[in-house]
């Protein structure tokens, strides 16, 4: 199954691999995969693994980046229910948005950047 594979995830020399867990709970699955464009959508490579009451994880590494993917659950591609982004593909379905960071402080700096501002001298009501 080919999907959009524009994306920006060509890793540099030098760039570290960065931590990425990605978890579904399905409690009627039997068997669930991640494919994106980190994998070049192989819905076999990046099995998931049941830890129990319908949870399920995968943890790897990826290269800072911007990424799509979709799990495979029992056959049916499907994104991501938690995912803050989607992008719709050439099949009428979405594809989840994944953006690794360079590193946990830079992701937390994005975040940052995207929350709404507060303002300290406010008067409380």
């Amino acid at each position: 199954m080919k999907h959009n594979q524009h994306h920006d995830n060509a890793p540099s020399a030098g760039l570290q691999l960065q931590p990425v867990r990605f978890e579904l709970t399905h409690p009627s699955a039997t068997t669930v995969s991640v494919a994106g464009t980190f994998n070049d959508w192989h819905p076999t490579t990046k099995s998931m693994h049941f830890v129990g009451k319908g949870h399920w994880l995968k943890e790897t590494a990826l290269a800072p980046g911007t990424y799509e993917y979709c799990f495979i659950v029992d056959g049916q591609w499907m994104p991501d229910p938690t995912a803050r982004e989607t992008v719709p593909n050439p099949f009428g379905g979405r594809n989840s948005v994944l953006k690794v960071a360079l590193s946990l402080e830079a992701g937390h700096l994005a975040d940052a950047e995207n929350a709404p501002l507060k303002n300290a001298n406010k008067p409380k009501i």
